[in-house]
């Protein structure tokens, strides 16, 4: 089974190998699950010590960007929108990836960037002759570990059906949205309403701490009513124990919203609610909880309370 996983994932690329850039929380655990599939992965990552963990599975170091020019197939994760045109376009006098590729072979962009940005690296992927396409993720890194995640596509639609197969070694659900940013619109949507998520819960479980119920309780029927969620399903331990230990951070949070409101006003759409969570995450990490979970928002409006 995995000697014809590796072999479809070779025709797919062109005969060529898999590149990857940036092996960070979700980049590692996906570049692991390739790697047992039996797929050549060369990676490209900063953090020495992430790369050396990577190549004892069975992953290729790839020092330099120069390196992916063998490669059929790039992916990335990286962190936000400097990063991704530095990869892309270049910086510090160094040419970015867009010249390093070949013509013909296909960048897939997993990261939660801005629209803007996106559509700026997709402008000069298209005059290299370079499929560009978006592929943000939803889930976790307990997700990712388990190949459970969702993609969010958009771009090349003929490169998405030859890099599918790929991503379906990484994720449970597939969703292609359309030939532009329509991938970055809809990461933005679903992040918006899971941002919103833990600002209500932190509100409403305050009140009901206030009227004398417990935070145990308070999950245990929230989790069987009507407004349950996979997210507070996945959460509620973590908020009983009041863990905060991160999987997303209240930094990240604040990352996420600023991209949704600068979206809204770049496409003049007033979010007015969007702008008032924001303000309550930065409250939160103004306070000291800026490297904890974004749930951790329920800790700081129980503090903000008493």
């Amino acid at each position: 089974m995995q000697a014809n996983l590796a072999e479809t994932t070779s025709a797919q690329s062109g005969g060529r190998g898999i590149g990857w850039i940036g092996a960070g929380k979700m980049g590692a655990p996906m570049i692991r699950n390739l790697l047992a599939a039996g797929t050549t992965v060369a990676v490209t990552e900063p953090e020495r010590q992430v790369v050396s963990d990577l190549e004892r599975a069975g992953a290729v170091s790839a020092g330099t960007l120069d390196l992916h020019s063998q490669n059929g197939i790039v992916f990335a994760t990286l962190p936000n929108d400097k990063v991704l045109r530095d990869v892309v376009l270049g910086s510090g006098g160094k040419t970015g990836l867009a010249q390093q590729m070949t013509r013909g072979s296909i960048f897939v962009e997993m990261s939660t960037v801005s629209p803007g940005c996106s559509a700026e690296v997709a402008a000069v992927l298209q005059e290299c002759g370079i499929s560009y396409l978006r592929a943000p993720l939803s889930g976790s890194t307990a997700l990712a570990e388990k190949a459970a995640l969702t993609v969010l596509a958009s771009g090349d639609e003929q490169a998405w059906a030859t890099v599918l197969p790929t991503i379906r070694l990484l994720s449970a659900r597939q969703f292609y949205l359309g030939a532009g940013e329509e991938a970055r619109y809809m990461k933005l949507v679903i992040n918006t309403i899971v941002g919103a998520s833990s600002a209500i819960l932190a509100e409403a479980v305050a009140l009901g701490a206030s009227g004398g119920l417990s935070v145990k309780s308070m999950m245990e029927v929230i989790c069987e009513s009507a407004v349950a969620s996979p997210l507070f399903k996945y959460k509620a331990n973590a908020v009983v124990a009041a863990d905060y230990t991160p999987a997303f951070t209240i930094e990240q949070m604040i990352k996420d919203f600023s991209l949704i409101s600068d979206a809204g006003r770049a496409n003049g759409v007033p979010l007015l609610t969007t702008g008032l969570i924001l303000e309550l995450y930065r409250a939160a990490a103004n306070s000291g909880l800026r490297d904890q979970d974004f749930f951790a928002l329920v800790k700081w409006q129980s503090d903000i309370s008493t």
